[in-house]
């Protein structure tokens, strides 16, 4: 009984001797699902969608610089505008946020003005001379200062100084105080428009710092990668000296900030002067509340970074072998804004397919009858599902290339290019399992983000026990999906070892997480806190920069705003670098695991290991040892894997 228990208890791991298709009804699942999305773009395009959003169509259906079709009962239907080719709107400024549409007259016209029209006259003047009528059609251009319809049928003025958009043939205004009009209406947190009017303004002021910054932020993350390369033995005690040492400094260079903006404040008795008065003080007291926070969170953690420091250390010597992989993230991050733009591009289609429909006033809408209605929730569901697909054949190929280089005992025999080989891996055989699990993902993505939705739109209207129930509801899928993302990729791990299914990978992956519960658990502490730690210094490194450029603007310029753009755009450039490195840990710890439960070291069972891990082995093993002799919980928690050899 226990020799059958023993047996079927333990899975034969062969990494990388099979390759077999895995999921192949699921890849079938997703090309069909893909070949639907197809369609929905077909469609639009076929129902004149296209047309009508790239070229612009007015108030009465016509699509402009094309002969039109009569729609019935619309008048100014079926015009030939043939040489108006650009949409102007009478009031751009007038938005509808509850359809999300500008709320006014379209027309058709020959060239936008360049020069803003103070008067009917001006318009009338501009019409006779550049031949653009920017009065509805039945208005001839001698009309316009005398027809007493004018006032409804003529643009509102002063008329803005516009300019086409490229590509779409709309006259936009290029005075950036209509887009603070439309932020005004977005952001209802603001009372006084004067403040989003100031912030605004600095971003226009401070626009070449930011990019500057940015910049700055992508140099510091790939410089950060290199370091990480070469460095990793010590990678942790640098980066926590790093960060202490930033944060200490970013600290007290916001309080001497501070006391020197409050020392000349009784010179400069401005609101701007006021407001980044008061940023200042917030960013300070925030920044002493996070220092203190580290510096505690750091003391807790400084004796459980071991196995830690060795996985890095293994990490590096990956990226030196592997050095292909610090760009996959450009790959995935290019292949998602393509799919993205294509996905934005049918979504606006979509908002133009349909039939024309005479509105409550008179004008056309084109809208969708019957079950082809729904199909923005199809397209929005493709968003989820496909966004995921791509994330996950990055996993799925990092995955692949680090399970080469763990299990291959001769270095010197690697795939040229073991990148290319797991992609050639997951596109010949595990296609089907990326769409599985990705689609597990979007499953629970789904419900959170129509809760999501259901929230904000019940705002202010909810009884507590709603709101409160919602807000758990929201949390409890994030956290799932949080780790249903975690066991997804365990699972690429287990399918490019050993080429099995992703329900089989996943279960295979889910008893080795559950048997090294502990090691799991500092790995995701500690090696993520670490992590954690170069992203922090990377966003505090451009914060700081970002501080003492915009600092020489303080006078003139409301700073608040540019300095939140460029520590967003750090934070989530470090991410997207770091991302990869952790993946790259988390592979390795997997594979460490697999290899101490069935080998020990012996001949026939060698490690496959690195020196580095052999190491930690036979260390936590006298540890265990001097724990075992000692009753300490570090010895319990040090205990090692090879458990798997003496069980046999």
């Amino acid at each position: 009984m226990s020799l059958f228990s023993c047996k079927s208890s333990k899975r034969e791991w062969k990494p990388l001797e099979d390759h077999s298709c895995t999921d192949v009804p699921w890849l079938l699942l997703f090309i069909l699902f893909c070949i639907g999305m197809g369609f929905i773009c077909g469609f639009t395009i076929a129902t004149g969608a296209a047309a009508r959003l790239l070229s612009g169509y007015d108030s009465y259906g016509n699509i402009c610089g094309q002969k039109n079709v009569k729609v019935e009962g619309i008048v100014n239907s079926g015009l030939d505008l043939t040489q108006k080719k650009y949409v102007f709107f009478l009031d751009p400024c007038n938005i509808d946020l509850v359809h999300q549409k500008i709320k006014s007259l379209a027309l058709c016209v020959s060239a936008c003005p360049r020069k803003e029209l103070k008067t009917l006259a001006d318009v009338q003047k501009f019409a006779e001379t550049n031949g653009s009528n920017l009065c509805s059609y039945e208005l001839l251009p001698s009309e316009y200062t005398t027809d007493p319809r004018a006032a409804k049928l003529c643009p509102k003025y002063p008329v803005p100084e516009s300019a086409p958009i490229p590509f779409f043939h709309r006259c936009a205004p290029v005075n950036i105080s209509c887009y603070a009009k439309f932020a005004e209406a977005l952001i209802t947190l603001v009372s006084d428009s004067s403040v989003l009017h100031r912030l605004i303004s600095g971003v226009m002021t401070s626009k070449e710092i930011i990019m500057g910054l940015c910049l700055l932020s992508l140099v510091l993350s790939m410089i950060l990668m290199v370091i990480i390369r070469y460095i990793s033995r010590v990678l942790v005690w640098i980066l926590t000296i790093l960060v202490i040492l930033g944060s200490l400094g970013g600290t007290g260079v916001l309080w001497w900030l501070y006391a020197k903006e409050r020392m000349s404040a009784s010179a400069v008795e401005t609101q701007i002067a006021k407001e980044n008065l008061q940023a200042l003080l917030i960013y300070a007291i925030s920044a002493t509340v996070f220092t203190v926070v580290l510096l505690l969170i750091m003391l807790v953690m400084r004796k459980r970074v071991a196995l830690t420091i060795a996985l890095f250390h293994v990490a590096g010597k990956v990226f030196i072998h592997l050095p292909l992989l610090v760009f996959q993230p450009f790959w995935t991050f290019f292949v998602l804004i393509l799919f993205w733009t294509y996905w934005t591009t049918v979504l606006l289609f979509l908002g133009t397919t349909g039939n024309p429909v005479p509105n409550e006033e008179g004008f056309v809408e084109f809208r969708m009858a019957g079950p082809l209605k729904y199909m923005w929730w199809y397209h929005v569901v493709g968003l989820i599902w496909i966004s995921e697909f791509i994330l996950a054949c990055q996993q799925m190929t990092v995955a692949g290339a680090v399970v080469t280089y763990y299990f291959t005992r001769e270095k010197r025999n690697l795939p040229f290019t073991p990148i290319l080989a797991s992609v050639n891996r997951l596109v010949c055989y595990h296609l089907g399992t990326v769409a599985k699990g990705s689609f597990i993902i979007t499953l629970v993505k789904i419900p959170r983000m129509i809760l999501m939705y259901i929230h904000t739109q019940l705002k202010g209207k909810e009884n507590a026990c709603a709101r409160c129930m919602l807000k758990a509801c929201i949390c409890c899928l994030w956290c799932l999906e949080k780790c249903l993302t975690y066991l997804n990729q365990n699972a690429y791990t287990a399918t490019a070892i050993n080429s099995t299914n992703f329900c089989t990978s996943a279960k295979d992956a889910f008893v080795i997480l559950v048997e090294n519960a502990l090691r799991v658990a500092a790995i995701n502490t500690v090696g993520d806190f670490m992590l954690f730690l170069g992203k922090v210094l990377i966003v505090c490194s451009t914060g700081l920069a970002g501080i003492m450029l915009l600092n020489y603007q303080r006078d003139y310029t409301t700073w608040v705003l540019p300095l939140i753009i460029v520590c967003l755009f750090a934070f989530l450039v470090a991410h997207c670098f770091l991302s990869i490195y952790e993946m790259v840990v988390d592979v390795l710890f997997l594979c460490f695991a697999i290899d101490t439960k069935y080998n020990d070291g012996s001949p026939g069972r060698e490690f496959y290991m690195d020196k580095v891990l052999m190491e930690f082995v036979e260390n936590s093993r006298k540890s265990m040892r001097e724990a075992g002799r000692g009753g300490g919980a570090e010895g319990r928690e040090l205990k090692p894997m090879a458990s798997g050899a003496s069980s046999s």
